[in-house]
């Protein structure tokens, strides 16, 4: 008898607790659906004071807040954040609640330093690929055209940053770096010269090949009677260049041994 009535209070003492909590968790639903919780400011603010520089009020109101859902409570931050992060210049966004209804996303755009292939893509400064306005990138700079294999963005900015550093030398700068799917290099400088430099996959290879040229290319410069097209290093013991003539005369090749 005694055991029946331990188990009958058991079982009453987990009926009355089970009836709290929902209680308790009614009460607390009720509280967070309150209006006063309804999201009413989604502030909006760059890492620096000037790093928004594209994305703007219009643009945040199309893209980002129709995909926001729920409270200052309910509010998902991963989809809030996802939301701003598909906003076009958006490298990436951070969101933070603040008591009682309110939201404060900051961003971080990207800085555009060219384009990627031929589908409008833009490069950032970080080799990211993005898609945004390329009107709005040329009115920042001169961009750099570069091109390369899926999954070979940072390779090429990294050999683009070491490009402009080799050349520097003779006060030349990269306009573009072609890394060919048969991951051959090729470089068209600001004067107007093609460089191409082939299939190297070594590093200190591809310095060398460029330290070559570098050391004659004021000799090159001072005995040419026309402006240098292209130079073509791919010889192992020499270059090819191609000289511009003017418009419908023919273009000339001349050969050079080992350098």
């Amino acid at each position: 008898m005694w055991h029946d009535v331990k188990m009958m209070n058991n079982i009453a003492n987990a009926l009355f607790g089970l009836v709290l909590l929902v209680l308790i968790a009614s009460g607390v639903w009720w509280v967070i659906q309150r209006p006063m919780f309804t999201l009413s400011t989604i502030k909006v603010v760059g890492v620096t004071p000037q790093a928004l520089r594209h994305v703007n009020v219009v643009t945040i109101k199309n893209s980002a807040l129709p995909k926001i859902r729920g409270n200052f409570f309910t509010a998902n931050l991963d989809a809030v954040r996802g939301a701003f992060e598909s906003v076009p210049w958006v490298r990436k966004a951070s969101v933070q609640r603040e008591w009682p209804n309110k939201l404060t996303v900051t961003l971080d755009e990207h800085v555009a330093l060219g384009t990627w292939g031929d589908d409008g893509r833009l490069i950032s400064v970080a080799g990211d690929v993005f898609t945004a306005n390329l009107a709005e990138a040329e009115d920042d700079t001169d961009l750099i055209a570069f091109s390369g294999p899926d999954g070979s963005e940072k390779e090429v900015l990294t050999q683009y940053l070491a490009f402009k550093e080799w050349f520097g030398r003779v006060n030349l700068t990269p306009d573009s770096v072609t890394y060919s799917p048969r991951y051959a290099w090729s470089v068209n400088l600001n004067n107007g010269m093609r460089v191409e430099l082939g299939r190297i996959q070594d590093g200190s290879t591809l310095k060398s090949q460029v330290d070559k040229l570098m050391m004659i290319y004021p000799k090159l410069v001072a005995n040419a009677q026309d402006s240098i097209e292209s130079v073509d290093m791919r010889y192992p013991n020499g270059l090819a260049m191609r000289y511009a003539h003017p418009q419908g005369s023919k273009k000339q090749t001349k050969a050079i041994g080992k350098t």
